[in-house]
């Protein structure tokens, strides 16, 4: 049985908290998916390693649990290049329909958009300072950054 058809028998505010969209948004995604990949493979070929609904779950589960493509893989059986290309043939197919597009800046200028939601999760890299002399990270207190050891320690 396929993972999409599993998902879709969940709850609804499981689903959503979940795949982080809604079913009526899921079930529209995989309509235009499967067109798509109905255009893309009508003069036949080899057939894929994920179907149009595991490549929208690898998709959507990339962005909301911020997984690494590797791990994804590992879940899907397949390679992480596999995932890879899974999640751009979906955000270009996706952003191709025009149904699925955010609003542009002209709707923030305009005063039409209602909400804006901004992810400030980042935080600054720390990294070692630099000694502006010969570019070579300051070392504390004057002590070596990668300690030797003693002729008597071996």
């Amino acid at each position: 049985m396929e993972r999409a058809v599993k998902v879709l028998k969940m709850r609804d505010k499981q689903f959503k908290r979940i795949i982080g969209t809604t079913k009526p948004v899921f079930l529209m995604m995989i309509n235009v998916l499967e067109i798509a990949h109905e255009k893309l493979h009508e003069s036949g070929g080899k057939p894929p390693d994920l179907t149009v609904g595991d490549k929208l779950l690898i998709t959507l589960q990339y962005y909301r649990e911020y997984r690494t493509m590797e791990s994804i893989g590992v879940d899907y059986g397949c390679a992480k290049s596999s995932v890879c290309r899974a999640i751009n043939w979906v955000e270009n197919t996706l952003a191709s329909d025009g149904q699925f597009q955010l609003p542009g800046k002209q709707a923030l200028q305009d005063g039409t958009l209602k909400t804006v939601a901004v992810d400030v999760t980042e935080h600054p890299i720390e990294r070692p300072k630099k000694n502006r002399k010969n570019g070579i990270p300051a070392r504390k207190n004057g002590t070596r950054s990668s300690p030797r050891l003693s002729p008597t320690a071996m």
